[in-house]
Formats: C-alpha cells, sequence, structure tokens
C-alpha cells in the first residue's frame, strides 16, 4: 500500500498548489489513515511541498513504535517523527513547514480547535495560514478496489456475525447482552473491531435510528432492530434487519415491514452514477409518503461509508450533488411508531453503472421478514 498512499498525497499536494498551500498539515485521523495507513492515535501528518512528508506523534506504549518508525521510514519517503509527550504534533508540524521555507501553511480548519489554531500561529507565526478545506475527503470519496475488498471483508464479517445471532435463542436477553456478543462476534471472525456502536433494539424500541440497548428483555411477539457493523482495515460497512420474535408476525408488523422494504428497495434501484443523491432519498420518501409514513423518516435515507461511517455523499433531501461510480453508501430507511415499535432495513452497497450490473450489495444478509 506504500505506493498507493505516494499517490495519494502527491495528489493531494497537486490539487493543493493552486490553492497556494506550499505545505499542508493534515489533523484529522482518517484523513492522516487515507494518507499513510495505520498511524498511532494523534499522528499529524505535514505533506511538503517538496516531497519532504513527514508523520509527527508521541510514543505510544501500546503501540510497536519502532515498527510504525521502519515501516513509515520505507513508504516513498515519509520519515517519522517521534515527539515528547509536551509538544503538539500540529505544531511542530508548522515549525518543520517553516524551517523548510515554506510561505504558506494550509491546516484542516474544520477540524481544529480554536485554541490549536491560535497556538500554531502564536508558536509559528512566520507562515501564512490558510484552510485546507475537505480536500482529503474530496480525495476519499472515490474508492479505489483495494478500499473496496477492504469494505467487502468487512461486510462479510458483519453477514457471519448476524447468521450466528439468529441460530441463538433470544427471547429472555436483553438488548446490552446481545449488542456485547455481537461485537465479540465480529472480532472472533476478524474484524478490527465494530464500525460503531452496535445497536440491539427491541419491542417498543424496535426501529429508532441510533437506539442504545438497554436491560429491556427481548418477549414474544416483539420486533427486533438489529444495526452493526465491522471494522477491517479501518474501513466500515453497516447492515440492519428487523425480525419478529415468534412464531408468526401480527399483521400490522406485516404491513409496516413490507412499506419499509419497498422504500429501501427504491432508493437501492436509484443508486447510479449520476443520479442526484436528494433523487435516491426522494425515491424512499416517496414509497413511504404513499403509505402515511412520509414524516417517520429521518433527515437522510442514506451516507457514505468508508474510513468513517457518515462520509459523503450524503443522501437527504437538502444534497446538492450527484453519485459517481465506486462511491459505497448506506441506504437504511426507517419508520418508528410510538410506543409500539418500528423497522429499519440497513444496506451498504457500492455504486456501480447499470453495464457493470448496477450497484454491488455487500451486505447479503436475508431481508425476508423472518420469525425467530
Amino acid at each position: 500500500m506504500s505506493e498507493v498512499h505516494v499517490a495519494r498525497r502527491s495528489r493531494l499536494r497537486a490539487d493543493s498548489a493552486s490553492a497556494g498551500g506550499t505545505a499542508l498539515v493534515v489533523t484529522r485521523p482518517a484523513n492522516v489513515r487515507y494518507l499513510v495507513g495505520a498511524a498511532p492515535a494523534g499522528s499529524v501528518l505535514l505533506v511538503g511541498h517538496a516531497g519532504d512528508d513527514v508523520l509527527l506523534t508521541h510514543w505510544d506504549p501500546a503501540t510497536d513504535q519502532e515498527e510504525v518508525v521502519s515501516r513509515t521510514a520505507e513508504s516513498g519517503g515519509l520519515r517519522t517523527a517521534v515527539l515528547d509527550d509536551d509538544t503538539d504534533p500540529a505544531v511542530a508540524a508548522a515549525g518543520l513547514a517553516a524551517e523548510a521555507g515554506a510561505e504558506s501553511v494550509a491546516v484542516e480548519e474544520h477540524h481544529l480547535t480554536v485554541a490549536r489554531h491560535r497556538a500554531l500561529t502564536a508558536t509559528v507565526p512566520g507562515p501564512r495560514y490558510t484552510d485546507l478545506g475537505f480536500a482529503v475527503e474530496r480525495q476519499r470519496l472515490v474508492k479505489d478496489e483495494d478500499e473496496i475488498a477492504a469494505l467487502r471483508v468487512a461486510a462479510e464479517i458483519t453477514d457471519r456475525a448476524l447468521g450466528e445471532l439468529l441460530e441463538s435463542i433470544l427471547v429472555g436477553r436483553t438488548e446490552r447482552h446481545l449488542a456485547l456478543e455481537l461485537e465479540r462476534r465480529l472480532i472472533d471472525h476478524g474484524a478490527d473491531g465494530p464500525a460503531f456502536r452496535t445497536s440491539v433494539a427491541t419491542g417498543s424500541h424496535s426501529g429508532l435510528a441510533g437506539h442504545r440497548p438497554t436491560d429491556r428483555r427481548v418477549e414474544e411477539g416483539d420486533f427486533l432492530t438489529v444495526c452493526l457493523g465491522a471494522r477491517f482495515r479501518g474501513y466500515r460497512c453497516q447492515i440492519g434487519r428487523t425480525f419478529v420474535i415468534g412464531t408468526s408476525p401480527a399483521d400490522w408488523q406485516i404491513e409496516l415491514y413490507e412499506v419499509v422494504f419497498a422504500a429501501q428497495r427504491a432508493a437501492r434501484e436509484a443508486l447510479a452514477p449520476g443520479a442526484e443523491c436528494r433523487a435516491v432519498d426522494a425515491a424512499a420518501r416517496q414509497v413511504l409518503a404513499a403509505a402515511g409514513h412520509g414524516r417517520a423518516l429521518g433527515p437522510l435515507t442514506g451516507r457514505g461509508v468508508g474510513l468513517e461511517i457518515g462520509e459523503d455523499p450524503r443522501l437527504s433531501p437538502a444534497a446538492m450533488g450527484r453519485l459517481g461510480a465506486c462511491v459505497p453508501v448506506t441506504v437504511e430507511p426507517g419508520v418508528h411508531l410510538p410506543g409500539r415499535g418500528g423497522v429499519r432495513i440497513d444496506d451498504t452497497l457500492v455504486v456501480r453503472p447499470p453495464a457493470d450490473g448496477g450497484p454491488e450489495l455487500l451486505t447479503i444478509t436475508t431481508k425476508e421478514l423472518l420469525a425467530l
């Protein structure tokens, strides 16, 4: 991957040159990872104007620092500077840029705190400071095949963990217990860890987006909504499914599930290179609105995934962009009926052109309404 990271930094350097940023200081963790690979927490990357790139980090007893230094030293000219605990890596990066003669330094103002930005300008007053903006995030938007391969593995791990849970006895167990078991299973199957906090919601909690598991126990007749994802080599996926506990679902549960499933299918079918992001969102909303649940859908129908859950693009009514090929997104509509429960169906897909078979579904656990 070192050659890939070198190319990414070179592209960022070229794209930023026109904005006048002769040296770039990257502080957002996901952006640092994208440009250098795995790095100790809190690391900062200096992308120099002459290709003299430096990863600045603190000594981390939990990390084999010698291995990190050795690896980055061989990574296409990237060198590592290990700092003492009192030195802010961002300030040190700006200092190195000034010593190298950089007239201006572009920083990620959307990530730096006000206090940290003031420390930069006060400690290293020489260069002119500009805003790098979301340049790295824009570069991260379209994934290469290695990134998509990592997402596929993350999805496979997630599907396997969820499938195993469905084969176990669920009645009487708490939401919290089930969530912890799912996260353990993710790691058992090779995940770095969960992609986000696992959500298990049962009964009146089901269908709530981002529900934090409680000590409520699974009961016969409940809807059970599960939302989880694995993190593999830094890349994250998401799956959400809803099941019924008991021998057969009630009529209202079947009806609600069919509506949400139809909305999710409409949004998935709208995914294509060139499609407006808000048009994908509208496809799901129109189905829900026709069934009387137009206000039940949250602020978005889906979002980008990769090194983070919740990257661009956003599939929402206000979204202005269009989808590109090789952009992974979630499609995650849901309806919650207060006091009764609800349904969520989430998938991770990669946008592909029709000639390549259309959107690639990564999360393949059945969307049939199973009675468990």
